[in-house]
């Protein structure tokens, strides 16, 4: 089936989920002129009927009552779902996909080489049958591979790329997606290893990402994982960690060509500062090129604005939202003009945000 040409006009967009990261994309969605918010999809019977503005924080009414009613969603023919629930839910994206909307997703997706193969195959089958495409993101695994890519651009005869994020998480600790990583298990147990690999199977497919940029071939992927303990207790909002357990965790995922590694997703997870061994933590995200010549980029984020005193927690834990969201919001028209199938920043044009007018404070 060929994709049927969007309508002039802005791109009709729908929120599925309206949770932490859609508080981001439908700000993202409602200041791009080329995008217009239509429908939004909340799975809570308490959630039925009520304004995204009321679900999502924002301070003026929009008019878009959010729906449990997928089907009617999917009837006002939007261009593109933006899809952020934690973990995708394949009958719901083949769904989708099935109907001919385009989906973009920061549900840890970015190539599907982590679902199961039948999973995989359903996704790209719905994507085939529906002429849409399917394209995930988020900071990391997503744009900072786009980062990386562009950064090596300025150098010849490139050997190696690292990309590190390391980051003091606490203030993330009681988020659902620190579930799976096994925060506070004891020092030396000798099943977490694989049990983090698992959990984070989504950065080898940020690997897979940055090969493709890079037009790096064939690779064998490897993980190694390391821990630090806690050296006193740590009363974490939502994850309390009993000194002498797992309060630091680092994973190292690389793409390998010859029993050479070539490319690496370096992730440096820390609840404290006080970890035994003691750990440097860079706070953000560093990427070091191997090549003539050797690069280093550091992208620090800080808020927008003047009283830093002032942040609140909700605040600080807004921005990481933001910068998991917005990159979602700002790839939609490329992904609807896309070839159908799973894209990834490989198969896209530099995607980027829009500028605002300026006006002063």
């Amino acid at each position: 089936m060929s994709r049927a040409a969007p309508a002039p006009g802005p791109l009709r967009v729908v929120q599925w989920t309206t949770g932490n990261v859609a508080r981001q994309t439908v700000r993202a969605v409602l200041a791009r002129p080329d995008l217009r918010l239509v429908g939004a999809f909340a799975h809570s019977d308490a959630k039925d009927g009520r304004d995204v503005a009321e679900l999502c924080g924002l301070p003026e009414p929009t008019g878009i009552l959010a729906t449990g009613d997928a089907e009617a969603l999917l009837a006002l023919q939007p261009d593109c779902v933006v899809y952020t629930p934690l973990h995708p839910d394949v009958d719901e994206l083949t769904a989708i996909l099935g109907r001919g909307v385009n989906v973009v997703t920061s549900s840890e997706f970015l190539t599907g080489s982590g679902l199961d193969p039948v999973d995989l195959a359903a996704i790209e089958r719905a994507a085939g049958t529906g002429g849409a495409s399917l394209f995930g993101s988020g900071m990391n695994p997503g744009f900072a591979q786009l980062l990386a890519a562009v950064g090596a651009g300025i150098s010849i005869g490139v050997r190696h790329v690292r990309l590190t994020e390391s980051v003091d998480v606490s203030l993330f600790a009681g988020d659902a997606n620190m579930d799976d990583l096994g925060w506070g298990r004891p020092e030396g147990d000798p099943t977490h290893p694989a049990d983090v690999e698992r959990a984070t199977a989504v950065f080898a497919e940020g690997v897979e990402v940055l090969a493709r940029l890079l037009g790096l071939g064939s690779s064998e992927l490897r993980c190694t994982v390391e821990f630090a303990v806690a050296e006193k207790d740590l009363d974490l909002p939502g994850r309390p960690i009993a000194s002498g357990t797992v309060a630091g965790i680092d994973v190292r995922w690389e793409a390998l060509v010859d029993g050479r590694p070539r490319i690496e997703s370096h992730q440096r997870w820390v609840m404290t500062r006080s970890l035994r061994p003691a750990w440097t933590v860079e706070h953000g995200y560093v990427v070091d090129i191997a090549g003539d010549p050797n690069i280093r980029l550091k992208l620090d984020i800080w808020p927008d604005v003047d009283d830093l005193a002032a942040l609140t927690l909700e605040d600080i834990h807004a921005i990481g939202m933001r910068i998991t969201g917005v990159p979602l919001v700002n790839a939609i028209p490329s992904v609807c003009a896309a070839a159908p199938g799973i894209r990834t920043y490989a198969d896209l044009p530099t995607v980027s945000t829009r500028i605002t007018p300026w006006s002063p404070a």
